[in-house]
């Protein structure tokens, strides 16, 4: 009986927590980043169509906020699959993550911590609160995108990465289409960078270093958290092609998504660009280029559309690859 009880709770607090994620703070799905996803979005609107007829708000509407996009079996399949990491996820791989501080512990097994020199973060506090939090986020974006070359260039963990590009549309929900050993990847390659530089700037300091935060998330963080949703729509917002060489814009990010040849496997950093331009992938894009195809090139994208295709068919495929060889 306490085993039913036990089950049912699980069940119950963690659907809710998914339910509620629009107002936690560290949530994708956070109230104020999906309203700066909607203005954003209505100004993008108003400059790519400005001298319109006014014809052009129920085309908005339309394209944005459609039964035929919000109601598409990719967008249900995103839904389901949402809900379905909610419980897998802390039941079978929360145990296998761990964070920039597991990293400090793991450095610091090493040798004893001891200061190098630096004046103590107790009295440079502001300063060098603020060195880490540019380090912290710089490291942690590098350590994303790490990780995402390899979900892209390792033939095996590719099959879990499939899952997300799979997507035959763009929502705000496309972002929680992830297989959880593709989360686990994106988690660890973050977690181990960032985790390096907290080693060094605790290392360096007196006392442990803290960062800037907003509402108990990364200040710098948080602001890419307020384009973040617009990456998985169709609104086109660009930084230009300036700008565009430095940032990841939303636009860099639905060219990732794109089947058609030139833009296979380009744009694959999330906030900064620089990654992609040293390791060759970065597709700047411009004015021209909001008509293309999204999915996996291959053609298969219907193949992934249901929870239990998404969750083992990679499994299946890495089975079948490791046979051959």
């Amino acid at each position: 009986m306490q085993f039913f009880l036990d089950s049912v709770y699980f069940v119950a607090f963690n659907i809710a927590t998914a339910l509620f994620a629009p107002i936690k703070s560290d949530s994708f799905l956070f109230w104020p980043f999906l309203l700066t996803a909607f203005l954003l979005a209505v100004l993008s609107w108003l400059y790519w169509h400005r001298g319109d007829a006014p014809g052009k708000w129920a085309e908005f509407r339309s394209r944005y906020f459609s039964r035929q996009l919000w109601w598409h079996r990719s967008a249900r399949a995103d839904y389901s699959l949402y809900f379905v990491n909610a419980l897998l996820w802390p039941l079978l791989f929360a145990s296998l993550l761990f964070n920039q501080f597991d990293i400090v512990h793991l450095f610091d097994l090493a040798g004893s911590k001891s200061a190098v020199g630096i004046p103590s973060a107790t009295t440079v506090s502001i300063f060098w609160r603020a060195a880490y939090t540019l380090m912290f986020f710089v490291a942690y974006d590098f350590g994303r995108f790490v990780a995402h070359c390899l979900l892209h260039d390792v033939a095996i963990f590719w099959e879990f990465h499939k899952v997300h590009h799979s997507a035959e549309v763009l929502t705000p929900m496309t972002a929680f289409r992830a297989h959880p050993v593709d989360l686990l990847i994106m988690a660890w390659g973050g977690a181990f960078f960032s985790g390096i530089v907290t080693w060094g700037f605790n290392r360096m300091s007196d006392a442990p270093v803290d960062m800037f935060t907003f509402l108990g998330l990364h200040v710098l963080l948080w602001l890419g958290n307020t384009i973040g949703n617009l990456r998985h729509t169709r609104v086109w917002l660009t930084y230009g092609s300036r700008l565009g060489k430095w940032l990841i814009s939303p636009a860099h990010h639905q060219l990732h998504h794109s089947c058609e040849r030139q833009h296979i496997g380009c744009n694959r950093g999330f906030d900064l660009a620089i990654w992609d331009r040293l390791y060759g992938t970065l597709y700047v894009p411009t004015g021209a280029e909001q008509a293309f195809e999204i999915g996996l090139d291959d053609g298969t994208s219907e193949q992934w559309q249901s929870v239990s295709q998404m969750l083992f068919k990679p499994f299946a495929n890495v089975f079948r690859q490791l046979r051959k060889r």
